[in-house]
């Protein structure tokens, strides 16, 4: 927030104008003081919070300046109300709140007890305690209050600091005094950030774990005696939330709400700004999604970085060190964010990438997923990261953990394409054993039961290429949504390659295959295998006009890959499927051989013979004259 307003207001003669005065002259003006002050603008100076500029308006409570009143006070960000004796006070809670909630004025309200100097009515605390409580506890917009005496200076620069706090780093959405809790979207907060700096995630804030705390939020370290002194205040209120091992997130948690009730909620704004959070306890939209395009025919991956991340996060969460994710230990991990991402839900996460035997999330499931889903939204991926407390050194934000491929040329060209993951739509007849396909490629072992595809379903894994480069494979089965797919240039444009399947064994398969390349002649234009699946039962011949491998031949490509899902050797297909994405030029029809071209050589030839001859005449020349 750039500037605060500040609308004074009270009864007439409570010394609005001359707590104004005082502020900006610095000394009690003695003489009579016009009604209502001009606007007075405050530029920032130090130890403003935020650095804010500050614009303070006076105001008249004459019936006749009511109109001039309530349009200022909608105006305002914060009300700094003035009462200076018996008769202001009661006015405080039976005409100033309630007309304030009658305009719907929804702003915080700075209570000030002015002309101390004069009342005689007890100490600060007993004033505090027998008319500002009180009414504090009737009406929650009041943020804070104050005594003050613009004759002698007292409290004046406290008490317009108090109104710039209020908008700044306001108590309401953190603290609820009737209650004398901190407000759920506070606590949820503030655990994230207990989570975010357990860095080792023991369920404690150890020594060290404090200190990066300490300067991540405040910049300036902390000192041993400071830190005794906070595990001390912790200690007197819930013994068992401090120990050898640190605080726990009961104990952070009590420790903010003492911050909240000894006034000093700008430090608890402060550890919620530096991680992000709004006014409204939300994380910053911006953090969450920051700028980031992906141009046409390029795709988005992970950097080096971002792989480093998930890494550490999987075996930070993996406490029994088995391999995998359990439920529990994938809810703690997911702790700092909305849940698992919805795409990973449609997507029947976690079956959808590898998982060991007791059906846990592998790390290379876990790298396979993230690269799946930085192709497909990255935009979910860069929100994740953010929940997940993704840092750089150079805070160049969740951005530098991914990156943009390169954007594909022709794909029918001679070349690598400048990616390390790839789509791949199977695409084939009902039976065909898609499904099985993707299984396999998951190393599950196969079934018999039939279950057809109705929604869409995906197999990501890590395929080595030959060479030992390493690659993720996206396989996708587009069940009832194949014709919205394939209609999809888009989604056409995101796919690297199509794999064409049959059932060998079922003499209607391959027909599907044709059907679907008349259906849609515009696929010609993708790279595509084609591929006989069941090779280990009975072969049949194919009920159409050609048989595949003739099929195959009249387009120039390579003949069928038969495989089977019960072979060991199914994975070599994975990795031609890899190949033919990484080399697409391979998997489009071969080009005719073209008659040598020799005219190089003829007129080598030609040169040669030329050159010959006129050294044959210029030597007869010679011989001749010599004669």
């Amino acid at each position: 927030m750039a500037t605060v307003r500040i609308c004074v207001c009270g009864d007439e003669a409570v010394g609005k104008s001359s707590i104004i005065t005082s502020l900006v002259k610095d000394v009690f003006v003695t003489n009579k003081i016009q009604p209502v002050l001009p606007q007075v603008t405050l530029p920032p100076t130090l130890g403003t919070p935020d650095n804010v500029t500050t614009i303070i308006v006076d105001t008249s409570a004459l019936p006749h300046e009511r109109h001039t009143l309530r349009k200022e006070l909608r105006k305002s960000n914060v009300i700094l109300l003035v009462y200076s004796d018996h008769y202001s006070y009661e006015r405080v809670a039976l005409f100033w709140m309630p007309y304030f909630r009658s305009l719907g004025v929804n702003v915080p309200v700075v209570l000030c007890a002015n002309k101390s100097d004069l009342q005689s009515n007890g100490t600060t605390s007993q004033v505090v305690a027998d008319e500002m409580l009180p009414v504090m506890n009737e009406f929650k917009e009041i943020d804070s209050c104050i005594r003050t005496s613009a004759k002698e200076h007292h409290n004046i620069n406290e008490v317009f600091f108090l109104c710039q706090k209020a908008v700044t780093h306001p108590i309401a959405p953190l603290y609820d005094s009737k209650e004398a809790t901190l407000k759920p979207a506070a606590v949820s907060a503030l655990q994230r950030v207990f989570h975010l700096c357990d860095r080792d995630k023991d369920g404690y804030l150890n020594d060290e774990e404090i200190h990066y705390f300490q300067m991540k939020c405040f910049e300036k370290p902390l000192g041993d005696d400071d830190l005794a002194n906070i595990k001390r205040s912790i200690q007197r209120f819930a013994p068992a939330s401090t120990s050898k091992r640190g605080i726990n997130e009961e104990g952070f948690l009590l420790l903010n709400k003492i911050f909240a009730e000894k006034g000093r909620h700008e430090t608890i704004w402060i550890i919620l700004r530096k991680f992000h959070y709004t006014d409204s306890l939300s994380l910053q939209d911006t953090f969450l999604h920051p700028k980031f395009d992906v141009p046409q025919y390029s795709s988005a991956e992970l950097s080096p970085a971002g792989y480093r991340f998930f890494v550490d996060l999987f075996l930070l969460f993996d406490k029994d060190n088995d391999g995998g994710l359990n439920d529990s230990e994938l809810t703690a991990l997911f702790a700092p964010t909305p849940g698992v991402p919805p795409s990973w839900i449609d997507s029947a996460f976690p079956s959808c990438t590898v998982r060991n035997e007791a059906g846990y999330i592998t790390l290379q499931g876990w790298l396979a997923q993230w690269s799946m889903t930085t192709f497909e939204e990255p935009k979910t991926t860069l929100e994740y990261l953010a929940y997940l407390g993704f840092e750089t050194p150079d805070k160049g934000g969740t951005a530098f953990a991914l990156k943009v491929t390169k954007a594909r040329k022709r794909r029918n060209k001679p070349g690598r394409v400048e990616r390390n993951v790839f789509l791949c739509y199977v695409l084939g007849a009902s039976g065909s054993g898609k499904s099985s396909l993707l299984s396999a490629f998951l190393n599950r072992p196969f079934s018999q039961t039939y279950h057809p595809t109705i929604k869409p379903q995906a197999a990501v894994n890590s395929v080595e290429l030959k060479g030992g480069k390493q690659c993720y494979l996206i396989l996708e089965e587009l069940g009832e949504l194949e014709p919205a797919i394939l209609e999809n240039q888009a989604k056409l444009d995101a796919c690297d390659l199509l794999c064409y399947t049959y059932d060998s064994s079922e003499p209607d398969s391959f027909a599907h295959i044709v059907e679907l390349r008349k259906k849609y002649p515009h696929l010609d234009e993708l790279p595509a295998v084609y591929t006989a699946l069941k090779a280990d039962q009975d072969k049949t011949m194919q009920r159409c006009e050609q048989q595949p491998d003739e099929y195959t031949s009249a387009l120039n490509m390579a003949a069928p890959l038969h495989v089977s899902v019960t072979w060991t050797s199914i994975s070599e297909l994975f990795v031609h499927l890899a190949e033919c994405a990484t080399h697409p030029s391979t998997a489009f029809p071969k080009q005719e051989e073209e008659p040598i071209d020799r005219t190089n050589l003829y007129l080598a030839l030609g040169a040669m013979v030329s050159a010959a001859a006129a050294f044959v005449v210029i030597y007869r020349r010679t011989i001749s004259s010599s004669s």
